[in-house]
């Protein structure tokens, strides 16, 4: 989703991510961190601009994880350091306390700061390390995936009372409040409360969620992730627009979010809305969220080849209804499905980011060629391609 530093980054040093966040700090504080904490990206199988709705998604978490080491200090400041920038960063709770003083990546640590602090916690001043193999700006969450790990490192070095079911909720008010991004709280609780093996069913509004048996291996199956390599343009407005679009029609509809607008009632409210672009808005809201539904209770049964054609559906209100891919993604679908995907989407906010495909194990590799070919015709810039398995949420690792 939106506020992901869209700055390509440089390229990540080598070696496991756990190692390399604890390189970091001992070459930046010159001692042992007190634990490391990681948090997964993540992929949306199905539920796009439904989160903000109150509506319902269905995401996983993803093996790539960002990993932070930490140790408390004595005085209440924070330093920082990335590997995706050598010069660490430190504030003071004037920073924090203040939305938007602290730019850039460090934005969304001061924001995890911000947002215990908001809620009456004694935050523990702090020196992080962080290291990620979550790609930044490809659609993966890289963003939620920094707020949950730091927003664990803090709870353990402050000994804090916090039980894990709110923690979605303070890492979506640090990305809304501090950093400036209106996300819904689909990314940090895909994070925070994913399950190998599982998707996520969450229900926006109450915060409930199920996890769903998402077994690909046991099924002969793959889900490719595809970075289209096109950089995601969300500062540029349009995702804050499209989420205006979607109040002002609930507004005009008479209901507190598009969730309350039923699917068999679909055509009715159209009929009410003055203008098509609003119209193409909240019909794709509306059955978007009945795919989500459709979606989980294929799985439920067992029949996870049966929700390809819904990706696809997914993707076409995405380019067609809400007007959110761009050509990268929609040649990475075209080529998967020729390909004999069972179904293709674009995953996350849009305008860049992730293509997944759902495809038979034995012809992952193929599909992955004919993208990349797809893409040498048009001349775009090669994509990367990964088969994903669901993952687990965010834990300490030592």
């Amino acid at each position: 989703m939106t506020g992901r530093i869209v700055a390509a980054p440089p390229p990540a040093p080598p070696g496991d991510v756990a190692a390399r966040a604890t390189a970091g700090f001992r070459q930046r504080y010159g001692g042992e961190p007190a634990g490391r904490w990681a948090a997964p990206g993540r992929v949306n199988l199905i539920g796009e601009h439904t989160d903000y709705n109150d509506g319902f998604v269905l995401p996983f978490a993803l093996p790539l994880r960002t990993v932070v080491a930490a140790a408390a200090r004595a005085d209440e400041r924070w330093t920082v350091w990335s590997e995706l920038d050598d010069d660490p960063v430190e504030f003071g709770p004037a920073e924090a306390d203040e939305p938007g003083r602290v730019t850039g990546w460090a934005a969304y640590v001061a924001g995890v700061v911000w947002a215990l602090r908001a809620a009456g916690h004694a935050v523990p001043g702090a020196r992080l390390a962080v290291a990620s193999d979550v790609p930044v700006g490809s659609g993966l969450s890289s963003s939620a995936a920094i707020e949950a790990a730091v927003l664990a490192a803090l709870v353990d070095l402050g000994g804090l009372d916090l039980p894990a079911q709110r923690w979605p909720r303070l890492a979506q008010q640090a990305e809304n409040d501090y950093v400036g991004a209106p996300t819904g709280i689909m990314d940090q609780s895909a994070v925070i409360r994913g399950r190998p093996g599982h998707a996520l069913f969450l229900d926006c509004r109450s915060e409930e969620v199920e996890q769903i048996p998402f077994d690909l291996d046991a099924a002969g199956l793959a889900m490719l992730v595809i970075d289209s390599r096109a950089p995601h343009r969300h500062a540029d407005g349009e995702y804050a627009a499209r989420r205006r679009s979607c109040e002002r029609a609930a507004r005009a509809l008479g209901v507190p979010a598009l969730r309350d607008v039923p699917a068999d009632g679909l055509d009715a409210a159209l009929a009410r809305l003055d203008d098509d672009e609003t119209r193409r808005r909240v019909r794709h809201v509306v059955t978007e969220d009945q795919r989500v539904l459709d979606s989980v209770a294929l799985l439920r049964a067992g029949r996870v080849r049966d929700i390809g054609p819904l990706l696809t559906a997914s993707h076409t209100s995405m380019r067609d209804d809400f007007e959110i891919t761009v050509p990268e993604v929609d040649t990475a679908v075209e080529a998967a499905l020729a390909a004999g995907a069972y179904g293709a989407r674009m995953t996350g906010g849009g305008f860049g980011g992730c293509v997944l495909a759902l495809v038979e194990a034995s012809a992952a590799d193929a599909a992955a060629a004919a993208v990349a070919a797809a893409y040498a015709e048009r001349g775009f810039a090669a994509p990367a391609t990964v088969t994903a398995l669901p993952a687990g949420g965010v834990t300490r690792l030592d």
